[in-house]
């Protein structure tokens, strides 16, 4: 069944075409992931379909049976109250209905005439009210909302709390908080695992994947939406692009389907050169026979459908991060480290190692202090006990999330010539236009620029410092998808060392190789990416699955090695046989070019003997070399 149906949906904002024939259908019990870069009108869309905003043409439908829930970016909360009682006026029906049900008994325990009309009636009207009560788990709900908000990281003592007294992120997760509790037919997520922690993000994926309802969720956390969606839209050219599967299932899709093109325009013009070769060769030194197979060669070319040289559709940038100088092998080097705010500890005895190369995550819990660690580290907070070893030509570069590092009242330009003098403004153009930054665009001020904006130039300040340990606080937030790959390509070939906190488990399964867990009395560490983590985390809950697991890998890894090492040696005899075989038709072409000139010779065309005997040799090489002609077709 249909719970939302768009026809043709076009949306412009003055001259600026935003959305142009959008048509999709999504059934009750869908979970569709929204993606597409930032500005090419995913919110739009959800505004369309939640009627905050008009559009232009075309025609939705949305089931009366259902109900739509959509997870704003901008709140609105009555900041004198608590977060519990935020959360009960999702419940305010069930709560009036208690307070009529404690009204009903009242009156019934001071009925007298049990057998009048009256009373039956109060009795029947209680009975009932107390069934609906029941079947909307009037007994439950409190419970439903210490559930729901412990999941997205509240503790029992934040319930309590003012919503006055509450960061950004705090109320983030207290607005997707009395969303859940809504229980609409159909949630509208927009970015749900902003501000959120691994754990809570883990809470999320397991609630929604529970869902019975419908969701359509705009995403820029990959591994979120592989883990929770089922279809993909994805927002391009104005356009829509539908997909079933997971997102890393469309993400192949597509650069399969363009490797698939891309094949089939390199083998098309493999075959061109081929027969434009044989062409040639035919002309030059075939017989009739072979004059005749290059003129039938020449009409199939002239009639061959030529493929287009596919483009990857995306205005990917690339960017370099370099070192101006090679640290020494140990990086870092932290002992029993400790910090406390006036007598609440936030960590303690933290011990770890960083190398030059690694590229390490740490991951914990929001307000265990992992961006304080990342503070003490840059002598911009000073800590209680224990050592910090900074390893021998270490040069920091910090990405700071709140992108602290820019002056709001700089234009771009100012900005970039500012982090390095040398810079010219033709240069720092050109800088910035790798980092997206075009035209009039470069004279913008800091103040005025996107979160994603922002972000890029952070990046590009980053990059001007040719440090050689970066830490990074959460270098993918506010970056669309494409930005964020631009970043991991960068990250994955940079020589230098990382330190990164991120919430992205994406980002970290690809960029990782070690993992460090804080937690307030110590630190834990992993040798490898996301994944690695997880799984060993499931080894010491279930170690004799997971040995059957690795056995189960080790054959299969043996399996294929073993299948590509007799691929391998099948495509080199293949191609030293192509090979052998050219050299022998070069051979044979050079020889026959000898026998054309000693024709023309007057001392061989003269002797008749000789002339025979020349020009029995050549007709044997001619014949001789059409066999290779056609045994090297094949081949090639």
């Amino acid at each position: 069944m249909i719970a939302i149906s768009c026809s043709n949906i076009s949306k412009s904002f003055g001259v600026d075409l935003i959305l142009k024939d959008i048509s999709f259908n999504i059934n009750i019990g869908d979970k569709v992931g929204l993606i597409g870069k930032n500005g090419t009108g995913k919110s739009t869309l959800f505004k369309i379909l939640t009627d905050q905003i008009p559009y232009d043409n075309g025609s939705i439908y949305i089931s009366k049976s259902i109900n739509i829930g959509y997870l704003k970016q901008d709140l609105d909360f009555d900041n004198l109250k608590s977060i519990y009682d935020e959360c009960l006026i999702v419940f305010e029906d069930l709560i009036e209905m208690e307070k009529e049900i404690r009204s009903l008994e009242n009156k019934i325990s001071h009925s007298i005439d049990h057998d009048s009309r009256e009373f039956k009636s109060l009795m029947n009207l209680y009975s009932n009210l107390l069934d609906e009560f029941n079947d909307k788990n009037g007994y439950g709900y409190k419970s439903e909302i210490r559930g729901v908000l412990k999941g997205l990281g509240f503790s029992e003592e934040d319930f309590e709390k003012k919503i006055s007294k509450l960061s950004g992120g705090q109320k983030s997760r207290l607005n997707i908080a009395k969303l859940l509790l809504q229980k609409p037919n159909i949630l509208l997520l927009d970015e749900p695992t902003n501000h959120l922690d691994i754990d809570a993000i883990n809470w999320l994926e397991g609630f929604l994947k529970n869902y019975p309802g419908t969701l359509l969720i705009i995403s820029h956390d990959r591994y979120f939406l592989d883990q929770i969606v089922g279809k993909i839209f994805e927002i391009e050219n104005k356009s829509i692009i539908q997909f079933e599967g997971s997102y890393t299932k469309f993400i192949n899709y597509k650069n399969n389907l363009y490797n698939h093109q891309m094949k089939k325009y390199l083998e098309q013009q493999k075959e061109i050169a081929k027969q434009e070769e044989l062409i040639r060769r035919f002309k030059q030194h075939g017989t009739e026979k072979l004059a005749k197979r290059a003129k039938s060669r020449e009409k199939s070319l002239d009639k061959m459908d030529v493929v287009d040289k596919p483009l990857l559709n995306n205005n990917k940038t690339r960017i370099k991060l370099e070192t101006k100088i090679k640290s020494g092998k140990e990086v870092l080097r932290v002992n029993e480290l400790s910090k406390a705010f006036d007598d609440t500890t936030l960590f303690s005895n933290l011990s770890f190692n960083i190398y030059r190369s690694e590229k390490v995550a740490l991951i914990g819990p929001n307000g265990i202090g992992k961006t304080t660690l990342f503070k003490i580290l840059l002598n911009k907070l000073g800590y209680n006990s224990g050592d910090i070893i900074i390893g021998h030509n270490v040069f920091m570069g910090y990405y700071d999330q709140e992108q602290g590092n820019l002056n709001t009242n700089n234009n771009l330009i100012d900005e970039i010539c500012n982090a390095d003098p040398k810079i010219s403004i033709p240069e720092a153009r050109g800088l910035l236009a790798s980092f997206l930054f075009t035209g009039d665009d470069v004279f913008k001020e800091v103040e005025n620029l996107s979160g994603g904006e922002k972000s890029r130039l952070s990046l590009l300040k980053l990059m001007l410092s040719q440090s050689n340990f970066l830490l990074l606080d959460e270098p993918t937030n506010h970056l669309d998808l494409a930005s964020k790959e631009v970043l991991e390509d960068a990250l994955l070939e940079y020589d230098g060392t990382i330190f990164t906190i991120s919430h992205d488990r994406y980002f970290l399964n690809k960029i990782a190789t070690k993992v460090l867990e804080i937690s307030q009395d110590d630190i834990k560490e992993y040798l490898g990416n996301y994944d690695y983590y997880v799984e060993k985390k499931n080894e010491l809950e279930n170690p004799i699955d997971s040995k059957v697991s690795h056995s189960i890998t080790k054959t299969q890894l043996k399996e294929e090695r073993k299948r590509k090492k007799m691929e391998e040696n099948q495509r080199k005899q293949e191609k030293q046989s192509i090979k052998k075989l050219e050299e022998e038709i070069s051979k044979q072409e050079t020889r026959l070019n000898e026998l054309e000139l000693l024709m023309c010779d007057e001392s061989i065309y003269a002797n008749s003997e000789k002339s025979r005997e020349i020009h029995e040799e050549y007709e044997l090489i001619k014949g001789k070399l059409e066999e290779l002609y056609t045994e090297w077709e094949e081949k090639i």
